[in-house]
């Protein structure tokens, strides 16, 4: 699996779940956050630095909206202190039935709890299973772009551009 696999798988899983209500999710605080993304059945990435600001979740409730009509169902509560999602969506030739749970606060620290089933298997994979905890750690590096990620290689990537990657 390349270094960039499960943020890709990552990146599609949360497209998936919030697609049609991307705008009910709450936007993170702008600054440098640390995101660790853990899958089971999968080696450890690492922490990504991610680079936030009102444009990059804009842009990410943006590509929701683009895959809203493969989504036969998209559902997101606020429960209070939780935010629960469910969706059955396509992807590739499967569907995809996601449930997350995401607690904590936007503003400092967040987790996502997230679990997607297959109908048929994707990729060999009946479900799967991958958690998210995030940390605000203060203002952007020093010359991070907005939505720029330095992956834990060291590796660039800023999905809003074209290309994406950089070193």
């Amino acid at each position: 699996m390349s270094p960039t696999a499960p943020l890709a798988l990552a990146t599609a899983l949360l497209l998936a779940a919030t697609g049609t209500l991307a705008a009910d999710m709450p936007k993170r605080k702008p600054g440098l956050w640390q995101i660790e993304t853990t899958m089971a059945a999968a080696p450890a990435m690492g922490p990504i630095k991610q680079c936030i600001d009102e444009k990059t979740d804009n842009f990410y409730q943006q590509l929701g909206e683009q895959h809203k009509d493969k989504c036969s169902e998209s559902e997101i509560r606020n429960t209070g202190d939780k935010i629960v999602v469910h969706s059955v969506c396509r992807m590739g030739g499967s569907t995809a039935t996601t449930d997350a749970t995401f607690s904590g606060r936007f503003d400092s620290d967040y987790r996502g709890d997230i679990r997607v089933k297959y109908n048929p298997p994707m990729h060999g994979m009946s479900e799967s299973t991958m958690t998210i905890a995030a940390k605000w750690l203060g203002p952007c590096a020093a010359g991070q772009k907005p939505g720029e990620m330095i992956l834990p290689n060291g590796m660039k990537i800023n999905p809003q551009q074209k290309g994406g990657a950089r070193q």
